[in-house]
């Protein structure tokens, strides 16, 4: 009996159901030239797109760089779409009865792979994160820099690279600091004693703000004042011209911000280690949501 049949029970040679395309059928050939191309088209648009992003206009760079993931699944649809009919006779009844036992077998296999290839699906369509986002993910803050269908790869400001599966994406909140714009929000932190004049703080670090080489003047300038019972707590907020220099530019307003409430005579405060919590906590984050 030929591997492609599968005979019914009763013998009955019209309820056979011919799954697989007979060995003489089977176009060998064009099997390997679909799967040579595909291949070939997803290492083109792997190095293709973000060679052109990078000698891009910076607004052009975060619209180049999120195509990839969608034409790497556009070329992979494609070819599945392709190959299928050159294995199998495409009847409606083969297709649902072939898909139906894939589908078990891959489940119970593979259940977390296919979560999270199927959450990396709807992030392509709902764009929780981009390359050239900055996202904070269970913890991890960085710079996204590729999107596959199964995971994000993420390079933190330690320049460490990490590979976050799309499956977080069910039970994970995801914080997004620049949601596809070049700039973001920065935060300088500033604790002082409370016998000072805030006003005069105020006006001293926003100007301060204003005469950084990186900040973005078309975005807003905010000096946000809290009381404490160990002290005063200032935050300026501001934007600099691009995300990748936040670090520069919050390391800028801190320096200057000191040394412009030490002309003001302003001293600083120690705020109490119970307070303070995690001393890294600033370094992972210095966007404020």
């Amino acid at each position: 009996m030929p591997f492609s049949r599968v005979v019914l029970a009763n013998g009955d040679d019209s309820g056979v159901l011919r799954f697989l395309r007979n060995a003489e059928d089977i176009r060998l050939l064009r099997i390997v030239i679909i799967v040579a191309a595909a291949a070939l088209l997803i290492a083109l648009v792997k190095r293709a797109l973000p060679w052109l992003a990078a000698r891009a206009p910076s607004r052009l760079r975060l619209s180049i760089l999120p195509s990839v993931p969608v034409l790497r699944l556009v070329v992979l649809v494609v070819a599945v779409v392709l190959l299928v009919p050159e294995v199998v006779n495409p009847t409606f009844r083969n297709l649902v009865a072939i898909l139906g036992a894939i589908g078990l077998a891959v489940g119970f296999a593979l259940k977390d792979y296919i979560s999270s290839l199927l959450a990396g699906i709807v992030a392509i369509y709902e764009r929780p994160y981009r390359p050239g986002d900055w996202v904070e993910i269970d913890g991890t803050y960085g710079e996204v820099t590729s999107v596959g269908l199964r995971a994000l790869t993420v390079v933190t400001p330690n320049d460490d690279v990490v590979m976050i599966p799309h499956g977080t994406l069910w039970d994970t909140n995801i914080y997004n600091a620049n949601r596809g714009r070049r700039d973001l929000m920065c935060v300088a932190d500033f604790y002082l004693h409370p016998r000072h004049d805030a006003a005069a703080v105020r006006r001293t670090l926003r100007d301060v703000a204003l005469t950084s080489p990186y900040t973005r003047l078309q975005r807003p300038i905010a000096v946000i004042v809290s009381e404490t019972p160990w002290g005063t707590h200032y935050r300026l907020k501001a934007y600099p011209f691009d995300g990748r220099d936040q670090f520069q530019f919050t390391s800028d307003l801190t320096v200057r911000g000191k040394a412009a409430l030490a002309r003001l005579g302003a001293e600083p405060v120690v705020v109490p280690a119970a307070v303070r919590g995690d001393p890294e906590a600033g370094e992972k984050r210095s966007t404020d949501r």
